[in-house]
């Protein structure tokens, strides 16, 4: 490994955050699976939570050691929403799903300097009510167009932005900031990978 490669990758590692994460509840579109992945490795979120209830686990979201973004992230998959929700719950304070109701918060409103697991559904029917039930509340991105939603990737990037944008400033991406308990383990794997 070159010396640059190894900056790059200690670089990287020094940023990902251990108390953030997305959940893609039946999401099925490749697309939009691929585009979250990206946009979590983008502000440094590590571990991403798959749950499928509907699809053959087997090929579901095709995942492909050699793309682009997923094999820089630690995917967790689940077939059942208990067990995933039981296993958000050991590493996270908060669960908070994606709904549009009258008692849904403002994603602005979340406090994304503690440990926050943000749950989307699916493209068509949304969360779970399983899913919502075991959550700790709602939550919504305010819109003041037609279209009440957002496409789930989109969705996602503004969410996860405005926990970058809280998370950077209260200095949880400086270099003293706790580094991912896996830290040793994420960057043998990443050391194993061709160049980037």
């Amino acid at each position: 490994m070159t010396p640059s490669r190894a900056e790059k990758i200690n670089q990287v590692l020094s940023k990902r955050q251990s108390g953030l994460t997305v959940v893609m509840e039946n999401v099925h579109d490749p697309h939009n699976i691929y585009a979250v992945m990206r946009t979590c490795d983008a502000v440094g979120i590590q571990d991403i939570y798959v749950l499928n209830t509907e699809l053959p686990r087997e090929g579901y979201f095709g995942i492909k050691s050699s793309s682009s973004a997923n094999k820089w992230l630690t995917i967790h998959q689940f077939d059942n929403v208990q067990s995933c929700f039981s296993a958000l719950r050991e590493k996270y304070d908060l669960i908070y799903t994606t709904y549009l109701g009258e008692t849904s918060k403002s994603v602005y409103e979340i406090d994304f300097t503690q440990r926050v697991a943000l749950v989307f559904g699916n493209e068509h029917k949304g969360v779970s009510y399983e899913a919502q039930a075991l959550s700790d509340g709602n939550f919504i991105i305010p819109q003041v167009g037609m279209i009440p939603s957002l496409n789930i990737s989109v969705a996602c990037a503004v969410a996860i932005y405005e926990a970058f944008r809280q998370r950077k400033q209260a200095g949880m991406y400086d270099e003293l900031a706790k580094p991912h308990p896996d830290n040793d383990s994420i960057k043998a794997i990443w050391a194993s990978f061709s160049a980037v």
